[in-house]
């Protein structure tokens, strides 16, 4: 019988304008080579489906996160989650669907301090909404996320915590992908 627990690992910041270049064939491969099974990934922005014993995701972002490093001689920042809870967090969208569709999904390395969340919430830009729930921020940008003034490195930096962002649809291809 098969032990392992389903996860998706969300690495920031690679193949993103020439920088960090993680071919995902190699990535692929030294993941397998760590020891975790079935590995499989998704788009060039570091997506990676995989199955594991380990039940300590801190321990399956070092592994990963480490491994990275060894390899490319930079660093990446990595969330691991398991399918459930990339689930529950798809599922707790708290805009209406057409909204939703054009959303993207904050995934925060932590639950926030409540007083970073509440001095955060007060902020505002026109045609942008966003809800903190937890470990995740749901954003909507009615002008696209490209042309957001609220962004990733802004969200870090105001609720002190690391966090990788991806939208409706590659979150519904995780789920797809991590379905077994």
């Amino acid at each position: 019988m098969n032990n392992n627990k389903i996860y998706i690992a969300l690495l920031r910041g690679i193949n993103v304008g020439g920088h960090k270049k993680v071919p995902m064939a190699i990535l692929r491969e030294l993941l397998t080579n760590a020891g975790l099974d079935d590995v499989k990934t998704y788009i060039q922005s570091g997506n990676v489906v995989f199955q594991s014993i380990e039940l300590n995701t801190s321990v399956l972002e070092d592994l990963i996160s480490s491994t990275i490093k060894n390899y490319f001689q930079f660093e990446v920042p990595v969330l691991v989650r398991t399918r459930t809870d990339l689930k529950t967090i798809f599922d707790n969208c708290p805009f209406p669907e057409e909204k939703k569709l054009n959303s993207y999904f904050t995934m925060l390395s932590e639950i926030p301090n409540r007083e970073f969340v509440d001095e955060f919430s007060e902020k505002t830009n026109p045609n942008e909404v966003f809800q903190i729930i937890k470990d995740c921020i749901y954003f909507f940008s009615a002008k696209g996320y490209g042309n957001a003034k609220f962004n990733l490195n802004f969200f870090e930096k105001k609720l002190k915590v690391n966090a990788t962002s991806r939208n409706y649809k590659t979150m519904v291809k995780l789920l797809s992908l991590s379905d077994i």
